[in-house]
């Protein structure tokens, strides 16, 4: 089927264009611009809404194997279908991790049988993520790991780093890791500072994540690998990333939506939904941050979606899971950017979309003629209050329970088949 696209409102994050414009899909792929329909073509008229390319989401974790009551690959994925993410980049945080190749292929079948969207799977770095020997990074990447990480557990080892670094550089490989130094931050619970003391809660100073990210440039400048910070939150930070990249460093960094969204303050009388790793910043770190999205030094935004079950939540603040879910969240959350006048809409796309392709090689996150036809159409204005409950997560625990938000995703296609909205899998 050939679909024709039109009165569209095209967000281009690789020209940062915002206009009105038309779209032509055949065979999956994107075959033309701003041309007449063809003959025979199923014409969608979008009615002045958005149209862009859909979401690439960097860092997802599915409960599959071990925690399928979190959330499983199908619930994950009508999620994403439903919030314009048409390709999930998954974290290998499961159990078992996803270290051999053997556990890699499992997943990679389960997720293509279940899901409605595109999701490819990134492998530990280290053995069961426990940070003491590195896993086989050669044999993962042939299997189709897109990038190694051991997502919330920092290698605290400097050698075993090091040795990992230099083995992935030599096979093109990419490297996420989470900025964080292990011993400073233990047992945190909060960010430090006066609300922290208030609340008589553990903190961890903004210091220990700049503290763990120079230690990662450093083996990066000594290694020449490809490194990706997952999660730089503080302003303190901001500076050694400009040096890594001044100095000709492959480093790239992301931030999750809710550091660009929320604040410390939001976590008011011990809301657990509101605890996440790292934990939220004070409002200067986040206005520091929006700033780095809005210039590039901060290249990608992701919804860190990270499901927890309601026993995990409904704890003391102190002893509850960290983590959001935020698949549906993410778009909704991020037109809060935009109608603030922080970021343009060709800006988030760029950081949600085009960058996070770019990054792991994969063709998605463009609307040039020849781009994979991954589309999502969205009204960035229409208000709703958000319901927890009515989010096809398995797990509920969003920070945005309650609040009124702008932005509804009207349609999600795939390859050109549409998998939300009119003759979606919107159920």
């Amino acid at each position: 089927m050939i679909l024709h696209f039109t009165n569209a409102r095209v967000i281009d994050p690789e020209t940062l264009s915002d206009a009105a414009g038309s779209l032509t899909v055949a065979d999956g792929l994107i075959t033309a611009r701003d041309g007449a329909a063809p003959k025979g073509a199923k014409v969608i008229d979008c009615t002045g809404h958005c149209l862009a390319p859909g979401i690439v989401d960097l860092g997802v974790k599915i409960g599959e194997p071990g925690e399928r009551h979190r959330e499983s690959f199908r619930s994950a994925g009508l999620a994403a279908a439903a919030g314009g993410v048409t390709t999930i980049i998954a974290r290998p945080d499961t159990i078992p991790a996803i270290d051999t190749p053997e556990t890699l292929e499992f997943v990679t079948r389960r997720a293509a049988e279940a899901s409605p969207v595109r999701i490819r799977h990134m492998a530990a770095l280290t053995r069961g993520r426990q940070g003491r020997e590195m896993t086989e990074i050669g044999f993962l990447r042939d299997a189709g790991a897109v990038a190694f990480t051991d997502a919330d557990h920092v290698v605290a080892d400097s050698k075993v780093l090091a040795r990992a670094l230099t083995y992935a550089r030599s096979l093109g490989a990419l490297v996420i890791g989470h900025p964080q130094d292990p011993g400073l931050s233990q047992g945190a619970a909060v960010t430090s500072g006066k609300f922290a003391s208030l609340r008589g809660l553990p903190g961890v100073h903004p210091l220990a994540e700049r503290i763990g990210l120079e230690r990662d440039l450093s083996l990066v400048e000594m290694t020449a690998a490809r490194y990706h910070a997952d999660q730089v939150t503080c302003a303190a930070s901001l500076p050694a990333l400009a040096r890594a990249r001044a100095a000709g460093l492959d480093v790239t960094a992301g931030v999750s939506i809710h550091h660009l969204t929320l604040n410390d303050l939001d976590v008011g009388d011990y809301r657990t939904f509101f605890k996440v790793t790292p934990p939220l910043r004070p409002e200067d770190d986040r206005l520091a941050v929006v700033g780095a999205v809005a210039s590039g030094l901060i290249d990608i935004l992701c919804s860190m979606h990270t499901p927890q079950d309601e026993e995990s939540k409904r704890l003391p603040f102190e002893e509850a899971a960290a983590g959001a879910v935020a698949l549906e969240t993410f778009l909704p959350a991020a037109m809060r950017l935009y109608h603030s006048g922080a970021l343009s809409l060709p800006q988030l796309f760029r950081a949600m979309s085009l960058n996070p392709a770019r990054r792991l090689g994969l063709p998605q996150g463009r609307l040039a003629i020849g781009a994979p036809a991954d589309l999502v159409l969205f009204d960035p204005d229409a208000p709703f209050l958000l319901d927890r409950f009515t989010l096809r997560s398995k797990s509920k625990n969003t920070p945005f329970d309650g609040q009124r938000m702008e932005g509804r995703v009207l349609a999600t296609w795939v390859g050109g088949q549409c998998v939300f909205g009119e003759a979606g899998q919107n159920a």
